[in-house]
């Protein structure tokens, strides 16, 4: 059955806590309109608005867009195109529309589990044609066909021209089998191998993982045997309307020469597998699909099919997914007495909506983003939700520019300018720590799946450093033009004149809206008993706003924000106090 549901008005602490995790973050504004909603009616507001698709990325050197029509001599260098193209990405993240930015958070997500490497696949097309069909996925449930499912993409992305690049399915061919797609599908894409604080019993053998085995691997490459890349773009896909990769042999898919059909050798799987659709755990071609007894597209696409279907038939590839879901919208547990009751409580619950669901992915999210367990709203929960998770570099450093209001550069009519300015973020992003579309291994950004670190992965002693030397340049006053710079005085003229003036509440003001954690706030010190910020701890934030001020600092900084006439050190005083609460620790956690 689902999650238990909260079924309250959000408030302003758990808008926040839903807005951070589901989207790339809000403004003041947005925060405090889904402050007024239930999570039901939030989640609706986030997942069940009608989007349309992006503008597509456009080209400077051309002024026209080249990831569907290709490109010539005309167009920019192919290492500025992928530039251009992981910036159009992250423009799509920055929209300021909340439900489009839900929407790009599920797209970030089958990133996170599909990797990309722009290092091997250097083709600006494929990868945008691969994000494309997770921007396809991503909202699976608005969709009436029941095949939009997560098992559906993963038959997809099996044939994806750029997977097929990436690890190396191009080059699996019949008495040639090359394993890599074959071992990251059931390690990393689908089944997994077992929790890793809890690993499954095996048989002892050498190569039993115990969900799965070596021979399974391999068994499963020559079933996704004799795939190519598709550079022509024109194999599409008739579900999707996409390209994808073509059969190697004839160009109309009609011998697919380069399939593993072996009668002599059948396709079957150990008996870790368990099945009903496939008798013996044995996959055959359809011999309607195959003139002549001839492998085609047809017949090699229908084995892909029936090997996912067998793979989604086992128990395990819902709780590896779902565990997945949980680590990357909520929190990693770290030892077996963190694991144990959630996969009892929760991510059963989630694989089990998941399978009721026909696999969709959307589903399971709703739920878990609507549930007591998400707002800490279930009886002996503890605070593990909030301020529980790491931010990632792309969600700090997004999520800071949004709650300013940073606003990008148009897209079509300065493209230039969109384009530098979406090239100075990803480089902060990379700075801190992500090689965004470019991890270092095939297995992904190691905060999403190695154990035992996870999120932790993301702060180490430089990269802490080089966050908070991100919002010092953020706050930099002597850096006026440029775009990545907030003018802290204006900013809190705009958005929370009512209280500026004085220093008490401005401070709580804004760790409401920055830290995840700020139930009653009190600068009484030994009154703090039931608070989840210290009263040292604002002492130390209002201290650091008005070093130096006056020998009434609370009352000259009324007086000087009243007159509203020196901006310069208003100024000064606000970057103080948004650096030391935008450098702490606290900070660094949704």
């Amino acid at each position: 059955m689902p999650l238990p549901e909260y079924g309250g008005a959000l408030g302003q602490k758990r808008a926040a806590h839903l807005l951070r995790r589901a989207t790339f973050g809000a403004t003041k504004q947005q925060i405090d309109s889904f402050a007024a909603l239930t999570p039901a009616q939030a989640i609706t507001q986030l997942f069940r608005q009608t989007l349309s698709d992006p503008v597509l990325p456009i080209d400077p050197k051309t002024g026209s867009e080249w990831v569907t029509t290709g490109t010539t001599g005309a167009n920019s260098e192919n290492r500025d195109l992928m530039n251009y193209l992981l910036g159009w990405f992250l423009g799509q993240m920055m929209n300021s529309s909340l439900a489009y930015s839900a929407r790009e958070k599920i797209v970030h997500f089958l990133h996170t589990h599909f990797t990309m490497r722009t290092e091997k696949v250097g083709n600006t097309r494929s990868i945008y044609y691969q994000n494309q069909l997770f921007r396809q996925f991503a909202l699976d449930a608005t969709s009436a066909n029941a095949t939009v499912n997560f098992k559906t993409l993963t038959v997809k992305v099996s044939v994806d021209n750029a997977m097929l690049e990436l690890l190396d399915g191009k080059l699996n061919v019949k008495g040639s089998f090359n394993e890599n797609y074959a071992r990251e599908l059931l390690e990393l894409y689908s089944i997994g191998r077992g929790l890793e604080v809890d690993p499954p019993a095996t048989s002892g053998q050498e190569g039993d993982y115990g969900v799965y085995t070596e021979d399974d691997v391999k068994t499963a490459a020559r079933i996704l045997t004799g795939w190519d890349v598709d550079d022509t773009y024109k194999n599409i896909d008739p579900d999707t309307n996409l390209p994808r990769g073509k059969v190697k042999g004839s160009e109309t898919g009609t011998n697919a020469s380069s399939h593993d059909n072996d009668e002599t050798k059948p396709k079957k799987f150990s008996s870790n597998f368990k099945s009903t659709l496939f008798p013996d755990n044995t996959i055959t071609p359809d011999p309607l699909l195959m003139p002549a007894g001839t492998p085609t597209e047809d017949s090699a696409l229908d084995e892909i099919t029936k090997l996912i279907d067998l793979i989604y038939e086992q128990d395990e590839t819902a709780r590896h997914i779902c565990r997945k879901v949980y680590r990357f919208f909520v929190w990693a547990p770290h030892t077996k007495a963190e694991t144990d009751p959630i996969e009892a409580n929760v991510i059963e619950e989630m694989a089990n909506t998941f399978k009721a669901n026909n696999f969709k992915l959307q589903p399971v999210i709703e739920n878990l983003l609507r549930s007591q367990h998400f707002y800490d709203a279930a009886a002996g929960v503890t605070d593990d939700g909030y301020g529980g998770l790491i931010k990632s570099p792309i969600d700090l450093i997004i999520g800071t520019l949004k709650f300013f209001n940073v606003q990008l550069p148009d897209l079509s009519t300065q493209t230039e300018q969109f384009y530098a300015m979406t090239s100075k973020i990803l480089s902060e992003v990379e700075n801190l720590g992500m090689a965004y579309y470019n991890p270092y291994d095939v297995a992904g950004y190691e905060a999403y799946h190695q154990f035992p670190v996870f999120h932790r992965y993301w702060i180490t002693t430089s990269s802490l450093s080089k966050r908070y030397i991100f919002i010092e340049k953020l706050l930099d006053a002597t850096a006026p033009l440029d775009p990545l710079t907030v003018n802290s005085y204006e900013f809190i003229k705009a958005n929370f004149a009512g209280v500026a003036a004085n220093a008490e509440a401005l401070v709580k003001e804004l760790v409401i809206y920055l830290l995840p954690h700020h139930d009653d706030l009190t600068f009484t010190d030994g009154a703090d008993t039931t608070a989840s910020l210290t009263a040292k701890r604002l002492i130390y934030f209002k201290k650091r706003f008005l070093t130096d001020v006056n020998t009434d600092p609370e009352g000259y900084w009324t007086t000087t924000w009243n007159a509203g006439t020196d901006l310069e050190e208003l100024r000064l005083w606000l970057n103080r106090l948004l650096n030391t609460i935008l450098q702490s620790p606290e900070y660094q956690l949704a």
